[in-house]
């Protein structure tokens, strides 16, 4: 696969200079906006043109079952007129509770081509934090998942008096439905007709492009989530967008595993769906190295968490192989730095590299792309900041991974690396409509189509979040070079430490996570007189190691009490803090004995850190390191 060099902009926008700074550490934008339009028409558009019989496939008694174009079209228009049998109309708000499967995506199409608000809930949240986003959206129905899902909606039913439906994919009446989806696609049937399938299409053709499609809930890191009001266009606009900077065809193969109630797996499902990509649903996420095996997928997107396990997989396997093994490894890997070094300039490696890096690639880099399928073209990375250790390290092995940006309120994508123009360690450049701006004190700012229509009921939120010439504040740090953005931070994580240092964590906390012994990291250190950190060790990795050293041991909170462990967890911390100034660096670290969760508050649904609820959870042991 043809790798990218390192390209500059050549965005006329640049050109121009702002508060007498120069442009191009200021200000980038990705050239014109795309027209208006809707996800229905691209929707319908997509039936007709590519009409292939494995437009979606899901595993179920064992093997891949691939579902066709036709049936998904009739399945959608089926459940839309179900909901319209049960009195449920344009503009009224419905729910859907899922994991991942082709019956998200039914429900989806089936609201948003009947003009119908869906509000998508993350099926990893508990059922006490349920009401609130029911009522606040004032959802009449909500699609559940499995008995689990069910079960839990049940359990609040009594809370939520406007909730007048709950309809099962794999959930019966037994477990607190009043229907199933089959049940509803039924009603739809029962009125489906030929002329019927003709209005379907018509109306849902006829939906304008400021039409309201979803309620999406900010998880946030503090106080209550808000409805993110993203409209037709919103998401039309970002996925029109996102087509001239990622080449897809028809030939493409995707392994869907993010929540689709992740906006980032949402719309890029619906640019998959758009261009005739064939779209393969994981199992789960625990499931996700088997399929990936299973199906061969040629593009996958995902959270870093998945490269950084890859990743220290990777490079558990070789350090564990013994002392030749190991050698072969970390020589492949340095062959594979100098080489994406050349290639990263703009150079062909060529000569004795060329010929070392063919080795490395047979010896090292092809078992790592066997472990993808053996098809991959390319990984797409969002929802966090990457490693660029880890994202160089992919590069070097010839599995490029475009690392992008966005939030829920801009539907999600503000800019991309793409292959014609890659930055290692930024997250690319505007996609076309967007425009970025660097605010004085490093904020960044978009503006354009994919900016949210705003927070539902929430008008003083929204003028907060948007200004009146339509600039988003993101909430981020980042830096403008050449028309490549870069994040730096979350304006609300940087930590001020007693002595008036500004230090941004999470760079640190990911440079942290690219140890095999580390499984999380947070930095502690705002109005305190140093840094500290919070490591969850990745037990599997310690356990390992005890057992080689003779350790004993019945639980894992004895064993993390054992001096021994805490000086190999501290040597492990230090070995990855490189290159650091003093006042950057953790004094002190804690060990904890379990993974920081959602369910109780400490990471946000997609996994982002709560930094204050984990500050206040763990405040004795952090005031006990700063007493000591």
């Amino acid at each position: 696969m043809a790798m990218p060099p390192v390209t500059a902009t050549s965005n006329p926008a640049l050109n121009v200079t702002m508060n007498g700074l120069p442009a191009s550490s200021r200000y980038a934008a990705g050239g014109p906006r795309p027209p208006f339009g809707t996800i229905n028409a691209l929707f319908f558009d997509a039936v007709e043109r590519y009409d292939r019989a494995d437009a979606l496939s899901t595993k179920g008694r064992g093997v891949w079952e691939p579902i066709s174009h036709r049936t998904i079209l009739e399945r959608v228009r089926r459940t839309a007129l179900g909901l319209a049998e049960l009195g449920i109309k344009a503009q009224d708000r419905v729910a859907i509770l899922s994991e991942n499967r082709p019956e998200w995506l039914i429900a989806d199409y089936a609201c948003i081509c009947s003009a119908i608000t869906d509000v998508p809930i993350y099926p990893t949240l508990p059922a006490d934090q349920l009401p609130y986003l029911l009522n606040d959206s004032g959802a009449r129905a909500i699609f559940v998942s499995t008995a689990d899902q069910a079960r839990k909606v049940a359990s609040i039913r009594s809370e939520v008096p406007g909730l007048q439906w709950i309809i099962g994919f794999a959930a019966t009446e037994a477990d607190g439905c009043d229907l199933t989806l089959a049940d509803l696609e039924t009603k739809g049937a029962a009125v489906d007709s030929a002329e019927r399938a003709t209005t379907f299409k018509r109306d849902a053709l006829a939906v304008t492009h400021d039409q309201l499609v979803t309620l999406i809930y900010t998880s946030g890191t503090t106080g209550n989530p808000k409805g993110v009001m993203l409209t037709q266009d919103n998401l039309y606009s970002n996925v029109i967008a996102t087509k001239t900077s990622l080449q897809v065809s028809t030939s493409d193969l995707a392994l869907s595993f993010l929540p689709l109630s992740h906006i980032f797996e949402r719309t890029g499902d619906y640019f998959l769906f758009a261009n005739g990509v064939r779209i393969a649903y994981a199992e789960s996420i625990d499931t996700v190295p088997a399929n990936m095996s299973e199906v061969k997928p040629t593009m996958m997107m995902s959270v870093p968490r998945l490269y950084e396990k890859i990743y220290a997989r990777v490079v558990e396997n070789a350090v564990a192989g013994g002392a030749v093994k190991q050698r072969i490894f970390f020589w492949a890997k340095s062959v594979g730095e100098r080489w994406a070094d050349e290639k990263l300039a703009g150079r062909e490696p060529a000569g004795l590299l060329a010929l070392q890096y063919a080795i490395a690639q047979k010896l090292v880099f092809s078992k790592l792309k066997e472990r993808t399928g053996g098809n991959l073209r390319f990984f797409v990375s969002g929802g966090a900041p990457l490693s660029p250790e880890i994202a160089k390290f992919f590069y070097s092995a010839g599995l490029i991974i475009l690392e992008g940006y966005g939030l829920t309120e801009t539907s999600p994508v503000i800019s991309t690396n793409t292959f014609e123009h890659y930055r290692l360690g930024s997250v690319g450049r505007p996609i076309p409509g967007v425009e970025v701006m660097i605010a004085a004190d490093g904020e960044i700012l978009t503006r354009g189509p994919h900016v949210m229509r705003g927070y539902f009921n929430l008008p003083e939120a929204t003028t907060d979040a948007i200004d009146a010439e339509g600039w988003f504040r993101t909430g981020d740090i980042g830096e403008l070079t050449d028309g490549y953005l870069r994040i730096t931070d979350r304006k609300k994580d940087i930590i001020v430490t007693a002595g008036g240092k500004n230090l941004a964590p999470q760079p640190i906390e990911n440079m942290l996570k690219t140890n095999k012994y580390v499984s999380q990291a947070v930095m502690i250190g705002d109005k305190r007189s140093f840094p500290i950190v919070l490591i969850v060790p990745e037990w599997d990795q310690v356990e390992k190691w005890a057992a080689s050293q003779g350790i004993r041991w019945t639980s894992r909170a004895e064993l993390l009490a054992m001096p021994t462990i805490e000086k190999k967890m501290e040597k492990e911390v230090k070995t990855q803090l490189v290159g650091l100034a003093s006042y950057e660096t953790p004094k002190k670290i804690a060990l904890l004995e379990h993974d920081f969760s959602v369910e109780r508050g400490e990471l946000t649904p997609t996994l982002k850190v709560k930094r204050r609820v984990i500050d206040k959870t763990y405040k004795p042991l952090i005031d006990s390191l700063y007493q000591e």
